[in-house]
């Protein structure tokens, strides 16, 4: 891809783990019409990276979900668990590189370790116990079989990015956990590995999701920059939507879910209304249509706050 692209290329990027729902609706709603309203493409990528946690059932009420939204993608869907010979290139050429290296250490010792505790979504900061372990004492761990990650060692330098919504952020590593692992122990790609190849490869020039998914940023640029796929990019870093507790919303949410509230008779047009209007987009509640909010739908209408959903929620969506 060429970073001189004008056309908008957004993503729609859901983990087949757990139903879709209300926050889920609300991201994807927003990255469609973000991109439809610049003529722009939009790309459907399931992120079933994790063997263990991906169920294929999920995958179908997913892409049912999202089609009696009216959200809609162009090509193919791409499918993470197709992709990886692709991640392991990235990693050869990380290794080639010398900027990932194996971390023996266990989440137990990273918790007894970690310097300094940041924000629930941050974690702690990995104090780079294993960074600079000698080769022989790296060959002699895994030749012992000892279980490694591998991680990211990101330079002592600024990563400075531009958010739509929340403006500009100049982050040290160690604001964002210091270095990250891009594998796993069990042989697992990370996310972050995964989303930053992926969303370079696939030309996604537009990436809309939760603000708790910033502090990923400067981590998926760094590993682009590092395999020299870096582009330009807007970020729009969306309010997350809670439950009546003031709780992120989470697959665990049952009755908050898609296929639960179109079993109980909701529209999906008073779901789109219902959301714009608790957002403060609009003053009234009005059913909408997806299509009524291309071009008149932008990020300099979104709080910054997070949005939290009244105790009546479910009595409110069921009584139209």
């Amino acid at each position: 891809m060429k970073d001189t692209q004008s056309s908008i290329v957004g993503r729609l990027a859901p983990s087949p783990t757990g139903l879709l729902h209300l926050g889920s609706a609300w991201a994807f709603l927003l990255a469609f019409v973000f991109a439809r309203s610049q003529s722009g493409t939009v790309v459907l990528r399931i992120e079933d990276i994790d063997p263990q946690r991906s169920k294929k059932t999920f995958i179908e009420s997913i892409l049912f979900d999202l089609k009696w939204l009216g959200i809609e993608w162009d090509r193919d869907p791409y499918f993470q668990s197709t992709r990886l010979d692709l991640y392991e290139d990235a990693l050869a050429l990380l290794a080639q590189k010398k900027v990932v290296y194996p971390c023996f250490c266990t989440r137990k010792e990273l918790k007894l370790l970690a310097c300094a505790p940041h924000t629930e979504d941050i974690g702690t900061l990995y104090p780079g116990t294993c960074r600079n372990l000698s080769d022989a004492c790296v060959r002699k761990r895994i030749e012992e079989g000892a279980l490694y990650s591998l991680r990211f060692a990101c330079p002592n330098e600024p990563c400075i990015f531009s958010d739509t919504v929340y403006g500009t952020f100049s982050l040290m590593p160690s604001d964002f956990g210091g270095d990250f692992a891009v594998k796993r122990s069990d042989g697992v790609i990370s996310y972050q590995l995964a989303v930053a190849v992926d969303d370079a490869l696939m030309g996604v020039n537009q990436v809309v999701r939760g603000r708790d998914i910033l502090y990923s940023t400067p981590k998926q640029m760094l590993i682009q920059k590092f395999l020299g796929l870096e582009r330009l990019c807007e970020y729009i870093h969306i309010p997350l939507l809670l439950d009546p507790l003031g709780e992120r919303l989470a697959k665990r949410h049952a009755s908050l879910s898609l296929q639960y509230l179109r079993k109980e008779g909701v529209r999906p047009e008073r779901i789109i209304g219902f959301l714009c209007h608790l957002a403060g987009i609009t003053e009234t509640f009005q059913t909408l249509n997806v299509r009524d909010l291309i071009g008149f739908l932008s990020p300099s209408l979104l709080p910054k706050k997070d949005i939290q959903l009244p105790e009546n929620y479910h009595k409110f969506l069921c009584s139209g």
